[in-house]
């Protein structure tokens, strides 16, 4: 019984592994802005995800309830579109014929520009759940040097007694990557949606490109990945004024080298 359910799960992510490659060649070709939601199994992501998409998808409190890759367009202020990502569930002591195909299906967390990680602040082993979530994290290569910025979205605080609840927001107070949430209520998700977009926007610079007004493919890219504040047709060239942060940058200068 156990190992049937082990091969049925295989069979699973691999196909999520697949799919996902179809999803990024598709962004390649039209790319915008990607946050991934990550965290331990049953910590609420795929609750958050239906509130902020508005989409209906399977939320459950079993081990490896989202295994069909869940992609959706949403809103954030200063933002027509962004990609928002939901992940697989984070767990510790992985079957070992589990492990590869589990962390491929992670691929997509490595080209995320942001990563949202969804914590059960109801769970009493929360600490040791970040724990293992920041291991994983870490084994894709996104330890802190050159890791997309990172958001903790402390969930379920609609489930703690107001003590913990205050002693909580005390805490993220202090600090500028975590935030109070109840996916279930929706209590803190218009200060998360802030806090994505100016996170997105961080570092930010304003740079004047010439481009061939031909480009169509590149100056759609940057309308979509910047804020495009000006721009000028002079003869065939354009020249545009646009906002864009440090990783668009460099991104759009490899798009230029290639």
């Amino acid at each position: 019984m156990i190992r049937d359910r082990m091969t049925k799960i295989r069979r699973e992510l691999d196909q999520v592994k697949r799919t996902r490659s179809l999803h990024r060649g598709r962004r390649q070709r039209a790319p915008w802005p990607v946050v991934a939601l990550v965290g331990y199994t049953n910590a609420g992501k795929s609750t958050l995800f239906n509130r902020l998409t508005g989409e209906a998808v399977f939320a459950e409190n079993l081990l490896f309830a989202t295994l069909d890759p869940t992609m959706r367009d949403i809103r954030l202020p200063g933002f027509d579109k962004v990609i928002l990502s939901d992940t697989v569930g984070f767990v510790s002591d992985l079957p070992t014929e589990l492990i590869a195909a589990f962390r491929a299906t992670l691929e997509e967390v490595r080209e995320a520009d942001l990563l949202i990680h969804v914590r059960n602040m109801a769970h009493p082993d929360r600490e040791a759940q970040r724990e293992d979530v920041d291991d994983v994290l870490k084994s894709l290569g996104l330890g802190e040097e050159g890791a997309p910025p990172r958001i903790e979205a402390w969930n379920k605080v609609d489930l703690l007694s107001a003590e913990e609840r205050n002693r909580l927001f005390e805490e993220a107070q202090r600090r500028e990557d975590a935030i109070l949430i109840s996916a279930v209520t929706g209590e803190g998700l218009d200060d998360l949606r802030d806090r994505m977009a100016a996170k997105l926007r961080s570092g930010e610079e304003v740079h004047r490109i010439r481009i061939p007004a031909s480009a169509g493919e590149r100056i759609a890219w940057l309308h979509s990945r910047g804020e495009v504040l000006d721009q000028r047709l002079d003869h065939d060239v354009l020249e545009l004024a646009v906002r864009l942060s440090p990783d668009n940058w460099a991104r759009f200068q490899a798009l230029e080298s290639a």
